[in-house]
């Protein structure tokens, strides 16, 4: 509400998919603080707005305004958040809250989160000359709204939600231009709006830009990044190189769209936006009647037998809804700019657990995969309408899952086969080993140079690395097979919210950079059973070429030792998580052993190599031993 622009073009709009009045009652609550808050932060150019970071970042002395003035504001908040947070805590309204507002009154009924009527709650009406804050200047529109949600009828998750804002807005502000932020992020700039409206404004170009996507960026990183939750290499080099093939894809926060586009139109040379269409005389009409239209279209049988989440709006079917609806704006000749200006747009939190981690990859490989797999494959859908390499960077994130069987392969197969005295490789003396090599330096390499010119450190890079193997293994490996069985129809669809809420202990092992782990989970099993095995597996290898066992050359295996002595090196954080550690977070006992098991089975497992070579020999060496013999 706080943006660097006219207040009375701007309408702010809360959608509440739990239907709770707890979230009604801090939106009111805010509506209230505003009037003092939106001068404040204007009368002093103060950055960042949302009040929450600002107070977290700053202690007043920096800033132009009095001490007084700068306390006399965070009282006023301070006092707020201990009133919201002592409604949440008792789960309930006052009567005398409730008096204040008739809004309230939509929950005089019983609701549950899965269960409720449509709601919508003009709370500062742009027009009404009553609607100003403290210096009398005109506050932005904001609205409440909690779209019907009944068992009987499917709400389509997220993409529900945004068409239900869609329709909703279109008879209060009708807006040309629509921007849409998660709930666990916060504007971070306030000239956003007007650097994003340079695209859409500009002379030469501006009428092929359907959309404008913000990086994704957190607040809560550790100096690290401990679970490689950083997207600065995807939001300045993958990001940014898809703007020269047709532009980034939209990935579901942080964007603004035309709200043309989200209803299906297509690009043509001779468009045009206008620009005064959602300029409205909201004065006709009154804001009851505006509600009760608008509740209406947040029905939850509104959609039925419509084009809505198919040709108009957010597509359905899919937990990725974002990249789907992003790819079809594409197809439709649209182009979109990538926007990573040096003072990030939006902040938000990032996971800080390992287990939270996990649930999000899973949760968007699962949902890329299953567009790879349907009718909107980027190679398929996208065939003569984007550009092929635009295909490939679509296809990227699509590929996630399945990239989860040869990463197995490769931190399985090669260990056992060490310790078995199986080459796998050619020998380190042969030129075929050249091209093994040249992946895994230029590869490596490529990726730190990467790393550190985004902005990331050294270590940052390799925990990095480590995230990149765990996620493969689990997440991804999850999402494949979640996806093979909605495919066999087996399961249905359901969408995973992250949660990025922890305990005061894990946010202190969070910012020493220390794993969490604490309960059972299965991933947790398959991490720990991948390092034990390529422990036991180096050991093993190593004490067999040490002591000359089986004939075994150094040469024959330096791939393979290579390859798990950086798998072993990778894993140190969990070997300390299974066996150094006491805390809660460490790794627990019961897992250890299940993966101890599992690890014992595992070298049971018998190792197929070519007939006629000797174990501890490469293939190599077989062809010139064989030659030998009939010489």
């Amino acid at each position: 509400m706080a943006y660097n622009y006219p207040a009375e073009k701007i309408s702010v709009y809360l959608s509440d998919d739990g239907g709770s009045i707890l979230t009604f009652y801090a939106l009111w609550e805010a509506s209230l603080f505003a009037k003092h808050w939106i001068p404040f932060c204007k009368r002093y150019n103060i950055e960042p707005r949302s009040p929450a970071a600002y107070f977290s970042e700053s202690d007043g002395h920096q800033d132009l305004c009095s001490p007084e003035e700068w306390s006399l504001i965070r009282e006023m908040y301070e006092a707020m958040t201990e009133r919201i947070d002592t409604a949440v805590l008792s789960g309930k309204i006052s009567e005398e809250v409730k008096a204040n507002d008739k809004g309230f009154h939509e929950w005089d009924q019983e609701n549950t989160s899965k269960n409720h009527q449509a709601t919508v709650q003009i709370l500062i009406e742009g027009k009404d000359k009553n609607a100003n804050d403290d210096e009398g200047n005109v506050l932005p529109t904001l609205v409440y709204m909690a779209r019907e949600k009944r068992p009987q009828h499917h709400h389509n998750f997220k993409a529900g939600a945004m068409n239900a804002l869609i329709r909703v807005s279109s008879v209060i502000s009708n807006s040309p231009i629509i921007m849409n932020v998660d709930c666990d992020m916060y504007s971070n700039n306030c000239d956003t709006i007007r650097d994003a409206l340079c695209f859409f404004l500009d002379e030469e170009m501006g009428h092929k830009i359907g959309f404008v996507q913000f990086p994704q960026n957190y607040n809560n990183l550790t100096k690290n990044n401990i679970y490689g939750n950083s997207h600065q290499v995807t939001n300045q080099v993958l990001m940014g190189g898809m703007d020269s093939v047709g532009g980034p894809m939209y990935v579901g926060t942080g964007c603004f769209h035309r709200r043309e586009i989200l209803c299906g139109r297509r690009f043509t040379e001779d468009y045009k936006e206008d620009w005064d269409g959602g300029i409205k005389d909201k004065t006709q009409e009154n804001i009851d009647e505006i509600e009760e239209k608008a509740k209406s279209l947040a029905a939850s049988t509104y959609e039925h037998d419509t084009q809505w989440g198919d040709e108009i709006g957010i597509k359905y079917g899919y937990p990725a809804e974002d990249i789907i609806t992003g790819l079809e704006i594409h197809c439709r000749g649209w182009k979109s700019v990538h926007s990573n200006p040096p003072r990030p747009a939006f902040l938000g939190v990032a996971p800080t657990t390992l287990a939270q981690t996990l649930l999000q990859h899973k949760r968007w490989s699962e949902g890329s995969f299953s567009i790879f797999l349907s009718k909107y494959c980027p190679f398929m859908f996208g065939h003569g309408k984007i550009k092929l390499r635009h295909q490939m960077g679509y296809s990227i994130y699509g590929l996630w899952a399945p990239n989860s069987i040869p990463t197995l392969y490769y931190v399985i197969i090669p260990s056992l086969a060490l310790l078995k005295g199986i080459s796998l490789f050619p020998e380190i003396t042969s030129p075929w080993i050249t091209p093994f090599i040249y992946v895994l330096c230029v590869k490596n390499m490529y990726s730190l140079y990467e790393a550190l010119s985004c902005g990331d450190t050294l270590k940052g890079w390799w925990n990095e690395q480590r995230m990149w193997m765990v996620r493969r293994i689990t997440s991804y490996l999850y999402g494949l097979t979640d996806t093979v069985r909605k495919l066999l129809g087996l399961s249905k669809m359901t969408f995973a919210v992250t949660s990025k809420v922890s305990e005061q202990n894990e946010s202190k092992r969070y910012e020493q950079e220390i794993m969490e782990f604490g309960s059972s989970a299965p991933e947790y099993v398959i991490i720990a059973t991948v390092a034990l095995l390529n422990l036991i597996c180096l050991v093993g290898g190593l004490s067999q070429i040490l002591t000359g066992g089986r004939n075994i050359l150094l040469n024959v295996f330096s791939p393979q030792l290579i390859l798990c002595g950086m798998l072993v090196i990778t894993n140190i954080p969990f070997y300390e998580a299974m066996l150094v550690r006491k805390d809660k977070g460490r790794i627990p006992f019961s897992v250890t052993l299940a993966s101890i098991s599992f690890a014992m089975l595992a070298l049971l497992v018998p190792i197929v190599y070519p007939a006629g070579t000797t174990p501890g020999t490469s293939s190599s060496q077989h062809t010139l031993l064989c030659h030998s013999t009939s010489k």
